[in-house]
């Protein structure tokens, strides 16, 4: 064996831990959006609002600004190299194609995230000596919740890319016939409707009902469907079956 399979062994098995910590990661996702309402309309809508919410509860402020989905998506890249890694003499064009979306996306996603800056603006709002420097402070967080609040038009680029990517790559996983064809039809159909509640609840917010609708079989989809290639990956770390 070369240096080279060696080398994507090991990523590949750098790529499966990564994905079991995202999905712990997806799963505290969906516990705390379910204790807390996981309602976009419900979201503090000023920054006003949101100061507030980091003056009573830090963590709540940051989740809700997706800073878990931040940290979650910058997990996944090893994740996603070790996927193009799997698929590199069987369909290296759109592997390589999904992989670019997914770090393009993940960049604009992290980059437009304002999750840190309103925290710290929210700590610059209750230091404040007078009322003009309050108002100031909240005309820069309502800057700020326009660039990327979530659900808004600031942030549907960083979601949508890494999502289409994932979909692109489970089609790269069909034709390739290193995981098996349950994973990616999982995969398939599960980015596919988180695409889809992402258009809804971004550009339709008065049906975010049916925007769920579609959310909830989707996670549980797209969690199938890393579970099954997360399986697959630390396979091939161990016998090098993708050479």
């Amino acid at each position: 064996m070369d240096t080279s399979d060696r080398q994507w062994r090991l990523i590949f098995k750098t790529g499966a831990i990564a994905s079991i910590i995202v999905l712990c990661g997806i799963v505290t996702d969906m516990i705390v959006g379910s204790v807390t309402g996981g309602n976009v309309a419900e979201l503090p809508q000023t920054s006003v609002e949101r100061f507030n919410q980091f003056n009573e509860n830090r963590l709540l402020g940051l989740y809700n600004l997706d800073l878990l989905n931040i940290i979650n998506q910058i997990i996944l890249i090893p994740v996603i190299i070790a996927l193009y890694g799997a698929h590199r003499n069987t369909n290296s064009s759109f592997a390589l194609l999904s992989m670019v979306l997914f770090l393009v996306g993940t960049t604009i996603f992290v980059t437009g995230n304002t999750a840190l800056t309103m925290l710290d603006l929210s700590r610059k709002y209750f230091a404040a000596g007078s009322d003009e420097q309050r108002l100031l402070l909240a005309a820069a967080g309502e800057a700020m919740l326009t660039k990327g609040s979530h659900g808004s038009l600031g942030v549907f680029i960083g979601f949508a890319l890494p999502t289409f990517a994932n979909m692109l790559m489970s089609f790269v996983m069909l034709s390739g016939k290193i995981f098996s064809r349950l994973s990616s039809y999982f995969g398939i159909i599960g980015n596919s409707l988180m695409i889809i509640y992402l258009v809804l609840v971004t550009f339709i917010p008065k049906v975010e009902a049916m925007a769920i609708a579609f959310a909830m079989p989707a996670g549980l989809m797209v969690m199938a469907w890393m579970i099954l290639f997360t399986i697959k990956l630390f396979r091939l770390s161990k016998v090098g079956e993708a050479n």
